[in-house]
């Protein structure tokens, strides 16, 4: 039975009403493993960009306990690296930190009221993650995993696209992004999924979650059938 390895953000985990458990049929994940006979071992959390999903290799042991019998690696990151980030990322991770409760709900929501047009003001820059170093925690994730499971074979995404007015539909960091993605996918041998290609329609048409980012059900289908087709062809490939 296949069993993937899936490093994700939100996009795998969050249908066009809301998140969902890690185990519904219809995320993308899940939906690639029952087309490969098998099921995913999903890490992901909301706003997960290439460095969280580094330092969950480096100390979640469950990931760890996965290691030596995944089948695929699927490393779904980058796509939140892109985002428009004010604040710098250790300022708006630290809100949370804030006490007492109403002073740090207060503080949240006027940040949070404030972002889209903070987004327009910098022209979405700074972003989440640089894309030096969203490759550079691309590298070091798979050249983590490659010194324990030289020949596991492994999938990339090119970051998804977005309209949401959460960011002041502002995405100025996608292109640069997405362009020193491919380049790593071209200099490390991982075949990439091109997200926009796959669901820029169904974002860009209306037809994903309300928000803008997070996309339904037609989507998650289309990059699950071809997370399959990417996997399964690499799983056929002679070793």
């Amino acid at each position: 039975m296949t069993t993937l390895l899936v490093f994700g953000d939100s996009l795998s985990f969050q249908g066009p009403d809301g998140p969902c458990p890690s185990d519904d049929e219809r995320l993308w994940p899940n939906r690639a493993a029952t087309m490969l006979g098998g099921h995913a071992e999903l890490f992901a959390r909301s706003g997960w960009t290439a460095r969280d999903a580094f330092w969950t290799l480096a100390g979640d042991p469950r990931v760890w306990t996965q290691l030596p019998k995944v089948d695929v690696l699927v490393l779904a990151v980058g796509s939140m690296d892109t985002l428009p980030s004010p604040l710098p990322t250790y300022l708006r991770e630290g809100l949370r930190y804030l006490r007492p409760d109403p002073f740090r709900r207060w503080v949240r929501d006027r940040y949070v009221a404030a972002q889209p047009w903070l987004a327009k003001g910098t022209r979405g820059r700074p972003v989440a993650l640089p894309p030096a170093l969203t490759v550079h925690y691309l590298d070091r994730i798979l050249g983590s995993i490659r010194m324990l499971r030289p020949d596991l074979p492994t999938v990339g995404v090119v970051p998804s696209v977005h309209v949401a007015g959460s960011y002041g539909y502002v995405h100025t960091g996608h292109l640069a992004a997405a362009t020193a993605v491919r380049a790593w996918g071209e200099r490390t041998g991982v075949p990439l999924l091109d997200l926009p290609a796959l669901v820029g329609d169904h974002v860009f048409g209306g037809r994903a979650n309300p928000d803008g980012m997070h996309w339904g059900w037609e989507a998650h289908e289309l990059v699950g059938k071809a997370l399959a087709d990417e996997a399964g062809a690499l799983l056929r490939r002679p070793g």
